[in-house]
């Protein structure tokens, strides 16, 4: 792991993105950002002794080998996706869980095949509704919880990826090794690493990551009942200049990247007297379907002083970027415009 790397805890590893990397379109496998609830051994093993198995509400049971998914028709595709709780330390009232400030998120150019493809061969019953994924980590703790999630069968047969490269290689170990299912658009705790079972079922799988977390829910409110998380809010961070930094008079160049998830980032607006005037900032770089859009501002500053400086997105769909985030008690989901501002000095 690199050594810039905010690590949050060691075991399971949780840490962020140092803000620097997330300047670039692509982020890079060794700073990629780290959220994990299980344990996965270090003790290599051989990609024979790994199969996929394919199960449930489906009319022929799979065991497919990583020699058989690689001969399958390859899809490359670029992902933008980001922890559920990542700004969560931002949130003015504290919330539950990891202090994700902006790093909790990265883009990388994913290699793989359709999870349609496969459950096209499997066969899908009519009952089949959800899909659940398992990994090959084990759980922490003495409760032995395994790290399950299941996804709405329509999410299954249009945008999952079953990845097996990143950035141009073999995905790496700590990032899912040798498979990864990818709900494209879709956070983080929707996408199981270490895959080795995928089971088609009839209603949503039950369990604690199912229906104790990954879920918007107040206090006093049966978290069952809260919504469960999926698609990426529209978001838009500053990457430069830090918050804290001091400046010199003078032309300032502003990065940043916007998301959305699954609508996409029509426009970004920036402001540099706190919310009180907004002008558009210029997108840069690639423009992919599930993939964030950077972007840059240059500033003339022509007075010293302390500035807030905000950035807001505006989807693909008109919607705006809200100015504060709607607050829950795992914290899930921050996309205010206010919680991401950042104050410098122009001295």
């Amino acid at each position: 792991m690199d050594k810039k790397m905010r690590v949050m805890t060691e075991k399971p590893l949780n840490a962020e993105t140092p803000v620097q990397s997330l300047r670039s379109w692509i982020t890079a496998n060794s700073v990629f950002f780290d959220r994990n609830q299980g344990e996965l051994s270090n003790e290599p093993f051989s990609l024979e002794e790994w199969k996929l198995s394919v199960d449930g509400e489906i009319e022929k049971p799979l065991q497919l080998t990583m020699e058989q998914i690689l001969r399958m028709a390859k899809i490359i595709v670029a992902d933008t996706f980001e922890c559920s709780g990542n700004g969560r330390a931002l949130l003015k009232e504290k919330a539950r869980g990891n202090p994700w400030t902006i790093g909790g998120v990265g883009n990388a150019v994913y290699g793989g095949v359709w999870l349609r493809d496969i459950l096209q061969i499997a066969g899908l019953k009519d009952s089949g509704k959800h899909v659940s994924f398992e990994g090959r980590d084990q759980p922490l703790g003495s409760a032995g919880i395994k790290f399950i999630r299941s996804i709405p069968i329509e999410k299954a047969i249009s945008t999952t990826l079953l990845a097996y490269e990143m950035n141009g290689e073999p995905l790496p170990l700590k990032h899912g090794y040798p498979l990864r299912a990818l709900a494209l658009g879709w956070t983080g705790a929707n996408c199981v690493k270490w895959l080795q079972n995928i089971r088609v079922l009839e209603r949503p799988h039950e369990g604690f990551f199912m229906d104790k977390v990954y879920r918007t829910f107040q206090e006093e409110q049966d978290s069952k009942s809260g919504e469960v998380v999926t698609t990426l809010k529209i978001k838009s961070i500053i990457t430069q200049p830090l918050k804290g930094e001091k400046l010199g008079v003078g032309p300032i160049v502003l990065l940043g990247a916007a998301y959305a998830g699954e609508s996409g980032v029509e426009r970004v607006e920036v402001s540099m007297d706190n919310g009180q005037s907004w002008a558009d900032a210029q997108f840069i770089g690639p423009h992919e379907e599930f993939a964030w859009r950077q972007w840059q501002y240059v500033w003339e500053a022509k007075e010293k002083g302390d500035f807030t400086l905000m950035s807001r997105a505006i989807n693909s769909q008109g919607d705006l970027q809200p100015m504060n985030a709607d607050w829950n008690v795992l914290g899930y989901g921050n996309n205010g415009v206010e919680e991401h501002a950042i104050t410098v000095s122009v001295r």
